[in-house]
């Protein structure tokens, strides 16, 4: 049975690998320890039999404006609702303090579809997003596909 917490410091090795397990393969972007330490009151976790199998993140950014982000899942459990449910508690979260509007940048389209994102232009975010972006090995080339869905 899988169950869904609050990260916790005894998490952030596992958190790591998982997370830069698929930056390697080019699948998303690397988090360093100390981004993760950083921000660890950001993350949900998802273990089943005491191993982590998921991760997810929800930072805020502006006025209102949250970013779901560091969402990987084990390998293994793909496509068995893990990354969904994060999202969702991510949001719950988000909501209960106000959040009006969700993003993600993600090479992962399809996933973020399928929770109702919708795709649009990087160029309509806030230039608050872009606050991170000169850390990042990709930059100032990014081609992340933008997402949002605006809650009603």
């Amino acid at each position: 049975m899988i169950k869904y917490r609050s990260a916790n410091f005894s998490d952030v090795e596992n958190m790591h690998k998982l997370v830069n397990d698929y930056a390697r393969e080019g699948l998303m972007l690397p988090r360093s320890r100390n981004s993760i330490y950083e921000n660890l009151r950001d993350y949900i976790v998802a273990v089943e039999n005491d191993r982590l199998v998921g991760c997810g993140a929800l930072h805020f950014i502006w006025d209102r404006l949250g970013e779901i982000r560091s969402l990987a899942i084990a390998p293994e459990k793909k496509g068995t609702g893990i990354g969904r449910k994060i999202v969702e508690m991510l949001e719950e979260e988000g909501i209960k303090l106000g959040v009006t509007v969700f993003f993600a940048l993600t090479y992962q389209p399809g996933f973020f579809s399928k929770c109702n994102y919708v795709e649009t232009e990087r160029d309509k975010l806030p230039q608050k997003v872009w606050k991170e972006c000169v850390y990042c090995p990709q930059y100032p080339y990014c081609n992340e596909i933008a997402f949002v869905k605006a809650m009603s």
